[in-house]
């Protein structure tokens, strides 16, 4: 007996606003969309395919009547396939997101990002190809 990752669940005020931000950021579209939910990912789930192997998991964004209060205990983290570390960073400032302090110190391969909601995410060192 086993069981799959299949939805990571993010609590937030805004699901399309975030949800908007994690497509554009992932290159995800959504795939499903209700009354303050909407869920995005690569590829559309169906359950043969989740049975047959292991998939990406898809973001859910819920809405709750709470803000984020402290430092997430669970968060992403992003690779650059296309460009540099420093142009990732660029492009995800200009789409909403901040540099936050979480006490990572100075000298990180990785940079500590929040989304629009304020939670927290890294960019990690590039994997586009040398040129």
């Amino acid at each position: 007996m086993t069981s799959r990752f299949t939805e990571l669940v993010v609590d937030c005020r805004d699901p399309e606003r975030l949800a908007a931000f994690w497509c554009a950021v992932l290159d995800f579209k959504v795939i499903d969309r209700s009354e303050g939910k909407v869920e995005i990912g690569s590829w559309e789930p169906t359950v043969e395919e989740v049975r047959a192997r292991q998939m990406a998991p898809t973001l859910v964004f819920i809405r709750v009547p709470e803000g984020k209060t402290v430092k997430n205990r669970l968060h992403l983290d992003v690779s650059p396939i296309d460009g540099s570390t420093d142009d990732e960073v660029v492009r995800l400032l200009g789409l909403g997101a901040a540099k936050v302090d979480v006490g990572q110190g100075p000298g990180g391969s990785w940079v500590v990002m929040a989304d629009p909601e304020g939670n927290e995410f890294c960019v990690l060192r590039t994997l586009a190809p040398s040129i």
